[in-house]
């Protein structure tokens, strides 16, 4: 079935590469973080769309916004990949066959689907579960948010509400008001005070708390202690990783907020450091981004993380697409924990196949990763009308 496969995607040849810049629109103003002020409405990213000579195709988010510092490498190996056999550079049994091909990932992945007119989950082995368990990722400090205007309690259960009409069931909370935002007294307090609310107006679901790395080991244990009966599911990113501090709230949950787990690694890229932690029992869920890890190398890091009875929960914020690449991900893998739930639309994709409800996510029966691009804006164009633009400055 393997060599079938490969000669599958040996009969298609690349015939052109084409590269677009897209926008994404969060469905609210996106507040502060621990760490970072507003998020804003959305963002921008790069995709990329390979075509080949029996005229199927396949796109991807590229990996990686380090390329923004230099617009011309973003379209570097385009006209490379041009001529090659889509078996050179994908093997369905493991992924991208060079890491030359990183920014590629999503995209040959997406194309090798729809050669195979299989689901990208089911292409990479269907041994995961489908429909997946998915968690609201946009509750963020709202309460002071924004500046001018903050929302106050209140908004924390407007937005819950919002989302929770969407299909969210379970909710991740943003903590970590001090000390950027406000001193530990009152930080503390409020970071408190919004998660009693929120399990108080939703005791049936599983909440989490992210912090970003703002809090000390001895701030999140006095945090932990006055939320001990809220039966928090885990707690993202307490600290940053340290292998002293993490043994002693591990300790200290055991004590005071058994079967509360710890997920950690999504801003920390030593992945061997991460991994070791996790043998260790030190993080029970492991992080990383599905986009700067990259989708071929998540796939070579499960089968270790199984054999160390670790799970998983790839951070997505940014893009809802991330969401939806991670839950193929885990409909084709075992030990995907929750997946978070970025809410937006992303201009010229449609996403619709991917349906949330009854707080599950589920992956669409579409060859590739069933998103379609629409329109996006040429990026060999831009930059072409950039520097166009830049010599007629210049010259005035």
């Amino acid at each position: 079935m393997l060599d079938e496969r490969k000669e599958m995607l040996g009969d298609h040849v690349i015939s052109a590469v084409k590269t677009f810049r897209i926008r994404n629109r969060y469905h609210r103003l996106n507040g502060k973080n621990s760490r970072r002020g507003e998020h804003a409405y959305g963002d921008e990213f790069i995709a990329k769309m390979i075509l080949t000579d029996r005229g199927v195709s396949g796109w991807g988010l590229a990996t990686s916004k380090a390329f923004w510092n230099d617009w011309d490498a973003v379209c570097r190996y385009d006209r490379e990949l041009a001529g090659k056999r889509v078996s050179e550079l994908l093997d369905p049994a493991v992924g991208i066959l060079d890491d030359i091909y990183r920014m590629y990932d999503f995209a040959l992945h997406d194309l090798a689907g729809n050669i195979l007119q299989q689901p990208v989950y089911r292409m990479i082995g269907n041994a995961g579960t489908n429909p997946l368990k998915v968690y609201d990722g946009g509750i963020l400090l709202d309460d002071i948010s924004p500046e001018n205007a903050p929302g106050g309690l209140k908004r924390i259960l407007e937005e819950c509400s919002t989302d929770y009409r969407m299909g969210y069931r379970d909710f991740k909370l943003k903590i970590g008001r001090a000390p950027k935002w406000m001193d530990w007294k009152d930080g503390l307090k409020r970071d408190i005070e919004v998660t009693r609310l929120v399990r108080e107006t939703y005791p049936g679901a599983c909440i989490m708390v992210d912090a970003n790395d703002a809090y000390t080991v001895e701030y999140m244990k006095e945090y932990v202690d006055a939320v001990a009966d809220c039966g928090l599911y885990w707690i993202e990113e307490p600290f940053r990783e340290d292998e002293k501090n993490l043994r002693s709230l591990k300790e200290h949950l055991a004590k005071r907020s058994p079967g509360t787990l710890i997920a950690d690694g999504e801003s920390r890229f030593i992945v061997p450091d991460v991994v070791s932690l996790a043998r260790k029992g030190l993080i029970d869920i492991v992080q990383m981004d599905i986009e700067y890890l990259g989708f071929t190398e998540w796939r070579r890091l499960i089968p270790e993380l199984e054999d160390a009875n670790v799970r998983i929960s790839p951070h997505n914020w940014g893009f809802g697409l991330k969401t939806r690449y991670t839950a193929s991900l885990g409909a084709g893998y075992p030990l995907m924990d929750f997946i978070e739930g970025v809410i937006d639309e992303t201009e010229g994709v449609i996403t619709d196949a991917y349906a949330v409800a009854d707080g599950k996510i589920i992956v669409p029966e579409l060859p590739g990763f069933g998103m379609k691009l629409v329109w996006g804006q040429d990026l060999e164009e831009f930059i072409r009308l950039e520097k166009a633009n830049y010599k007629a400055t210049a010259n005035v």
